[in-house]
């Protein structure tokens, strides 16, 4: 990226609305901007209008007007990107955008490449790397707890935590490199129990951290959830229940749902991802026995697993049928090893509760409902919230929801049980500085004060145009 350039984009949707915003951000801003620009009140003058000021005018090229547009001033540093910008506020056409931009492409600028504002931000100091990638993770939340989580990290609270780690591992790492430069006079700068003491410290902060992305990865992405049981037994019915809309299609003939069907609820600030699965039984049809195949698939992708069965009487009146349920939840335990599993009996309003209660004893958790019937969806929801931890997301810990950021930390947590280990073997310090050298490497890389051309691509690579 050209940081020299002034650049513009549409920082609005794309599409036709009430109003639009055009970004324009660089060295050049006032002076591109000025060639377009006549505010409409004598006396303001766009040259000398004061930082955080609007300026009401009207764009125009030669003697056409194009728009009536609202001009929002921001001057270098104190603004997104630390440069000169001005956010320009249009009437949501799309010819309108279109010729703005065009307009102000001819006079010098140049289209913003996606995420280059907010790398301009970073490169200007105005935010660290894992600031910026929780800008793009705000824009993409979809639920109050990734919103929350998001916030956090944009406001600096996880860069904190990581910044006071490496700062106080350098300087331990600084008084072992001056060792090294006195290594034939045999003396320790570096006391060895003090830097004992703030391996252990760090190396618990960094296991809280990595422990965290179980939490922070299903917040941002949605728990995945899937509703498998044998066919017929009510699994489509469930989940048009929770929804509450006719999402899948309901027959009494079996085998009717053939491929996973999904859809995503938002249930006290966190967003489920519902699978609806083929039923599984033993079937010659080669459509049906794929889908049946994508069901384990979609088992084995879950978080969260809804074990459906059949509670009417009339189906458990059958004792093969009684003893294959039994069979089928041993099976799906035995295949969702880490899991949380709940047993539902549906069709209860159908069903004698006391031959329940006996036949299910084992099983404390069994949630009653009838989704026909609408009736115990409430007790299921309250048992779905209960399987995500929330109390450090409501304690304000941070909580790690970046895929990168958790890579990072299990490299650096594994430098420091290489630092620890090399302690205890009384290896030399030339040996311990390179292995704290790599976990300050793998921390740098998470707030950008490490950092390459390829990971800083990658990273704004996939931010939206205009931001």
């Amino acid at each position: 990226m050209r940081m020299e350039d002034t650049i513009c984009a549409l920082s609005t949707a794309p599409g036709m609305g009430a109003i639009a915003m055009i970004r324009l951000s660089g060295p050049d801003t006032f002076k591109i901007f000025d060639k377009v620009f006549k505010p409409f009140k004598k006396k303001a003058n766009l040259e000398n209008a004061e930082a955080y000021s609007m300026l009401f005018g009207k764009i125009y090229e030669g003697n056409t007007t194009i728009d009536e547009v609202v001009a929002g001033i921001f001057r270098n540093p104190n603004s997104y990107t630390g440069e000169d910008v001005i956010e320009i506020t249009c009437h949501g056409s799309v010819y309108i955008q279109k010729q703005i931009i065009k307009l102000l492409l001819k006079n010098g600028a140049r289209l913003a490449e996606p995420g280059e504002y907010t790398m301009r931000a970073f490169a200007n100091g105005k935010m660290d790397l894992s600031q910026a990638e929780a800008v793009a993770d705000l824009i993409s939340s979809e639920s109050q707890a990734a919103h929350q989580i998001a916030m956090q990290q944009m406001r600096g609270g996880f860069s904190k935590e990581i910044s006071e780690l490496r700062q106080e591992l350098i300087n331990f790492a600084s008084l072992i490199e001056l060792e090294l430069d006195f290594s034939e006079e045999d003396v320790e700068f570096a006391d060895r129990k003090q830097l004992s003491e703030l391996l252990a410290k760090i190396k618990k902060v960094l296991i809280r951290l990595v422990d965290s992305f179980d939490t922070g990865n299903v917040i941002k992405n949605g728990v995945p959830v899937a509703i498998v049981g044998a066919p017929n037994v009510g699994k489509s019915t469930l989940l048009n229940a929770l929804l509450n809309e006719d999402k899948a299609i309901v027959s009494e003939i079996a085998g009717t749902t053939r491929d996973a069907i999904e859809d995503e609820i938002n249930i006290q600030g966190i967003k489920y991802r519902f699978i609806d699965t083929a039923g599984i039984r033993k079937t010659e049809d080669i459509v049906e026995s794929i889908g049946i195949r994508k069901t384990y698939e979609k088992i084995e992708q879950s978080r969260l697993i809804l074990y459906l069965f059949d509670a009417s009487q009339k189906a458990l009146d059958q004792e093969f049928r009684l003893a294959k349920i039994h069979q089928e939840i041993k099976d799906l335990k035995a295949k969702s090893e880490g899991k949380t599993m709940l047993l539902l009996a549906n069709k209860m309003d159908e069903a004698d509760e006391a031959q329940i209660q006996k036949q299910f004893a084992d099983y404390p958790k069994l949630i009653k409902l009838s989704a026909l019937q609408k009736t115990g969806i409430e007790e299921l929801i309250q048992e779905l919230t209960g399987t995500v931890n929330l109390e450090s997301l409501n304690q304000g810990s941070t909580i790690v929801s970046n895929l990168r950021h958790y890579d990072m930390l299990n490299k650096a947590l594994e430098d420091i049980l290489r630092v620890e280990e090399g302690m205890v073997n009384l290896i030399s310090g030339d040996f311990l500085a390179m292995d704290i050298r790599e976990a300050l490497k793998h921390l740098g890389s998470i707030t950008g004060e490490i950092t390459t051309d390829d990971l800083l691509g990658n990273i704004f690579g996939k931010f939206c145009i205009g931001k």
